[in-house]
C-alpha cells in the first residue's frame, strides 16, 4: 500500500491533519440555509469574450522545465512548484492546489500547496458539496468566479478577499481529484483565455509528474519489500541517473538516453509510441536521433550539441521528428549530460501535436477575424498609456492610410484627424488616459489626397491601474454610412418639399379665400376713405381710420402670402427660437376656409405659459398642417355626425405618450421640471383601425384613395430630427388623437 501522497509532495514536511485545517476553516458550521445563486458569481462566458494576450511560449517552456526540475529534485514538491509556477506565469496574486481528502472518501478538499498572498492559509480547505472546487468538478470544466464569498460565506474571514478566481480541474490517471486555481485580490487585471490555456497546460504536465512520483514511490515500496534488493534500491535512488531511470519507466513523457554520435541507447515506451517505433527497432539500433531529425532542424541540433558540450545542459527548444511512417511530430526537447560520461546524456521529449493544433486553430481564427474586419471595415487596436505603445490590426492600418512598416503612435493618429475635429479627439484621448474611462465617439480623418473619412471609435479600459493603464478598442470606417445618411436626408428634404407643395395645391381654394377676404375689405375701406376725403367738408378722422383698416388687412394678406411662399420654397432647415402658439395660429389661419368648407368646428386650446422652443418654423408648420388636413378629410368622409377638431398645447415633464403631472398626497400639483412641449390634434372622425395603427407612419402606407402615404412618415422624421416623438391613439368616444413632443430650448437639426 502506497504512502499518503502528502508526505511525498512535501519531502518529509507533514501536511496539516484534518483537525487542524477544520479549525482553520470551520466549513460545516458556515454553510447557510440559503445563498445567492451560483450563476450570479460566475463570469466564465465573459472570460471567453475578453481580449486575450499573445502566448509567451518561451516563458511557458521555462515553467515546464521548472516542473521537470522539481520532479528530479531529491525532495520532490511538485504541487508547491506548480503553485509557484502559476503565480509567476499567470501574474496573479495567489495560486494553489486543492485535493480531495482520502481518509473520508473525498468529502472535503484540502490545500496542500499555496503561493502568494494566501500562503498563510496553506492546509486549509473547503467542503466537497458546497464550494467552488466542488462546482468545478461537478461541471468538469474551467470556471471563473467573482467574489465567491457572496455564495460561500466561510471565505469571508480568509484575507485578503478575492476579486476573481480561475479554477481548472486537476486530473490524475484520467480522474478528477482536485483543482488548481489562480486568484486576483484587486481589479488591477482580469483573467483571459490565455490564462486558462496556461493553467490547463501546466496542470496536465504537473499531473503527469504527480503520477510519476506515485509510481516511483510504489516502486520503492515494492523493492523495499524484497530483502535481496534493498542495497540495489538505495544505490539506484542515490543519484540523478536512478531518478531518470524511474522516470523512463513511468512512460509519462518521452525520455531517451543518448550519445553525442546520434545513437539512442535507451528510450521509454512513451517516446517509442511518439515516433512510431517498436522496442525491437530500438534494440536493433535503427532508431537514431540524428536520423529522426528533418534536414531543416539539424542546425538546431548542432547548437544543442555545442551547448551540451560547453555547459552540460541543452535548454528546451522546439523541433520535429520523423515518425516511422514518414509523417512528422512536433516536439519540445531538452537534455543534460551525465556527469563524468563526457558522451552520454538524458533528454525529455514532449509531444506538441495538441499545442500545434491549437496554434493552427488560433491562426485560422485570426485569419477569420482579419477577414471579418475587412468586410465590416472595422479595425482593432491596443494602447498602453504609460509607454504610448500602440498595436493596430491590418484593417486599422488600412483605415488610417498608413503602411504596415509604420510604427503606430498617438501622434500618427492625430496627424490624420480632421483639423475641425482635432480638439475633441485630443480631449477624448486625454480624458481616457487621465481617468481610465471608456469612450465612444465619432470624428473625421483628412487623408493626404484630400479625401475625408468618417470613423467611429468602441475604446474600453482593460487595465485600470493608473501606472499601467491599457485600452483595447475598435475603429470603424463609417464613411459609406454617413454618405448614405446624407443621401437619405437629402431625399427626405426633397420629399418633404414635394409634400408641402402638394398640400398647398390642395389648399388653393382655401388660401385664395383667405387672401380675397382682406383684399375685398381693403377695396371697401379705400372707397370709404375716398368718400370721406371727397366731401365738401372732408372727414379726416373717418378717412384715417379707414386707411388704418386698409393697412391692417394688407398686412394680414401679406402674412398669408409670406407663409405660403415659405412653405413652397425649397430651403435648408433653419433653427430659431419659436413661439409655438403663434406658429400654430398661422397654420390655422391658412387652413380656416378649408375647415369651414367641410363644416368642421375648429377650436384651439393653447397654453399661455408655454416656453419658447427651438425649431425650423417651416418644417413644424408642415407637420401641423398635415395633421389638420388629415383630420378634416377624415371627418368629411365620415357621413353625418359632429365634426369637431381641437388643437392644443401644454407643457410636459416627460416624452412619453402624453404629459406627466405629479401631485402630492393632498392632491395639489407639485413642482416638476418641464422639459417638453406637447402638441395635440384631436378629431371626432371615424377613428383608427387597430390593425393599421402600427403602420400609420410607414412610408407609402395610406388609407386614402388618392394618398401617397408620405405625409405622416415625413412628419415623424421631422419631429424626430427636432428631438421629439410623434404618435397616434384612439380618441374617446370616437375619432383619433395625434400628438407630438418638442424639447424646450433644444437644438437638434444641424
Amino acid at each position: 500500500m502506497s504512502r499518503p501522497v502528502q508526505d511525498v509532495l512535501y519531502g518529509g514536511e507533514k501536511v496539516p491533519d484534518s483537525a487542524k485545517w477544520e479549525s482553520h476553516l470551520p466549513v460545516e458550521a458556515s454553510i447557510p440555509d440559503s445563498t445567492v445563486s451560483l450563476e450570479s458569481i460566475l463570469c466564465t462566458e465573459e472570460l471567453r469574450r475578453r481580449p486575450s494576450r499573445l502566448p509567451d511560449y518561451e516563458k511557458e517552456n521555462r515553467a515546464l522545465v521548472a516542473l521537470l526540475g522539481a520532479l528530479l529534485d531529491s525532495h520532490p514538491n511538485i504541487l508547491q512548484t506548480l503553485a509557484d509556477t502559476i503565480l509567476d506565469v499567470i501574474r496573479c496574486d495567489s495560486s494553489g492546489v486543492s485535493l480531495l481528502t482520502k481518509e473520508d472518501g473525498g468529502k472535503r478538499f484540502y490545500w496542500p500547496a499555496i503561493a502568494g498572498m494566501w500562503r498563510p492559509h496553506i492546509g486549509g480547505g473547503t467542503p466537497r458539496d458546497f464550494g467552488p472546487c466542488g462546482d468545478v468538478l461537478d461541471r468538469n470544466c474551467t470556471l471563473l468566479f467573482k467574489h465567491f464569498e457572496r455564495r460561500y460565506p466561510y471565505f469571508r474571514p480568509v484575507t485578503p478577499l478575492i476579486e476573481e478566481c480561475l479554477l481548472v480541474p486537476f486530473y490524475v490517471g484520467g480522474k478528477a481529484v482536485g483543482t488548481i486555481w489562480a486568484i486576483t485580490h484587486s481589479d488591477r487585471r482580469k483573467f483571459d483565455a490565455e490564462d486558462e490555456r496556461l493553467m490547463n497546460t501546466l496542470g496536465q504536465f504537473a499531473s503527469l509528474a504527480y503520477q510519476t512520483l506515485e509510481s516511483i514511490e510504489d516502486l520503492k515500496l515494492q523493492v523495499t519489500a524484497r530483502e535481496r534488493a534493498e542495497a540495489a534500491l538505495r544505490q539506484l535512488a542515490s543519484g540523478l541517473e536512478a531518478k531518470i531511470r524511474r522516470l523512463v519507466g513511468a512512460n509519462i513523457i518521452g525520455i531517451i538516453v543518448f550519445n553525442i554520435e546520434g545513437q539512442i541507447i535507451e528510450a521509454n515506451e512513451a517516446f517509442l509510441h511518439m515516433v512510431g517505433y517498436s522496442r525491437e527497432d530500438l534494440l536493433s539500433g535503427r532508431v537514431r536521433w540524428t536520423d529522426l531529425t528533418p534536414a531543416e532542424w539539424r542546425d538546431w541540433d548542432e547548437r544543442a550539441v555545442a551547448e551540451l558540450k560547453a555547459t552540460g545542459i541543452a535548454q528546451p527548444f522546439q523541433k520535429e521528428y520523423f515518425r516511422k511512417d514518414g509523417s512528422r511530430v512536433p516536439v519540445l526537447v531538452g537534455g543534460a549530460m551525465f556527469e563524468g560520461s563526457g558522451n552520454e546524456g538524458v533528454a525529455f521529449v514532449l509531444d506538441l501535436s495538441e499545442q500545434k493544433r491549437g496554434e493552427e486553430a488560433l491562426r485560422r481564427s485570426e485569419a477569420y477575424l482579419a477577414q471579418a474586419q475587412r468586410l465590416s471595415r472595422t479595425g482593432s487596436f491596443w494602447w498602453k498609456v504609460s509607454s504610448g505603445e500602440l498595436i493596430w490590426s491590418d484593417e486599422a492600418f488600412r483605415i488610417m492610410g498608413y503602411d504596415r512598416t509604420e510604427r503606430p503612435t498617438v501622434e500618427l493618429v492625430l496627424e490624420r484627424v480632421h483639423p475641425e475635429d482635432i480638439q475633441i479627439v485630443q480631449h477624448m484621448v486625454s480624458r481616457a488616459a487621465r481617468e481610465g474611462s471608456n469612450m465612444d465617439f465619432e470624428h473625421r480623418l483628412l487623408m493626404p489626397d484630400g479625401a475625408v473619412k468618417h470613423v467611429h471609435v468602441v475604446l474600453e479600459a482593460v487595465c485600470l491601474d493608473p501606472e499601467n493603464r491599457e485600452f483595447v478598442g475598435t475603429m470603424m470606417d463609417i464613411t459609406a454610412r454617413k454618405q448614405a445618411e446624407q443621401a437619405v436626408s437629402k431625399a427626405q428634404a426633397e420629399l418633404a418639399h414635394v409634400a408641402r407643395v402638394t398640400t398647398l395645391g390642395e389648399l388653393t381654394a382655401s388660401i385664395t379665400h383667405e387672401i380675397n377676404q382682406p383684399l375685398a375689405a381693403m377695396a371697401t375701406n379705400a372707397k370709404a376713405a375716398l368718400r370721406w376725403l371727397s366731401s365738401e367738408s372732408p372727414d379726416l378722422v373717418e378717412a384715417h381710420e379707414a386707411i388704418g383698416r386698409i393697412v391692417r388687412d394688407g398686412n394680414r394678406a401679406g402674412k398669408i402670402i409670406d407663409g405660403v411662399r415659405a412653405l413652397a420654397k425649397k430651403a435648408p432647415p433653419k433653427m430659431a427660437s419659436l413661439d409655438l402658439n403663434e406658429t400654430i395660429g398661422e397654420v390655422v389661419a391658412m387652413a380656416r376656409t378649408e375647415v369651414q368648407r367641410n363644416r368642421v368646428l375648429l377650436q384651439t386650446r393653447l397654453a399661455n405659459d408655454l416656453p419658447l422652443i427651438s425649431g425650423d418654423k417651416i418644417q413644424l408648420q408642415q407637420v401641423i398642417l398635415n395633421l389638420l388636413i388629415n383630420a378634416v378629410e377624415a371627418m368629411s368622409g365620415a357621413g353625418e355626425g359632429p365634426r369637431e377638431l381641437e388643437v392644443s398645447t401644454q407643457k410636459a415633464a416627460t416624452i412619453d405618450s402624453g404629459s406627466k403631472e405629479e401631485r402630492s398626497e393632498d392632491g395639489a400639483l407639485t413642482e416638476v421640471e418641464w422639459t417638453h412641449a406637447l402638441i395635440t390634434v384631436r378629431d371626432s372622425g371615424p377613428g383608427l383601425d387597430p390593425k393599421s395603427i402600427d403602420h400609420l407612419f410607414d412610408t407609402f402606407y395610406t388609407t386614402k384613395s388618392q394618398g401617397l402615404g408620405m405625409g405622416l412618415a415625413i412628419s415623424r422624421s421631422i419631429i424626430g430630427a427636432h428631438g421629439g416623438r410623434l404618435w397616434a391613439k384612439a380618441n374617446a368616444p370616437r375619432g383619433a388623437v395625434f400628438q407630438f413632443t418638442l424639447p424646450i430650448g433644444d437644438k437638434r437639426i444641424s
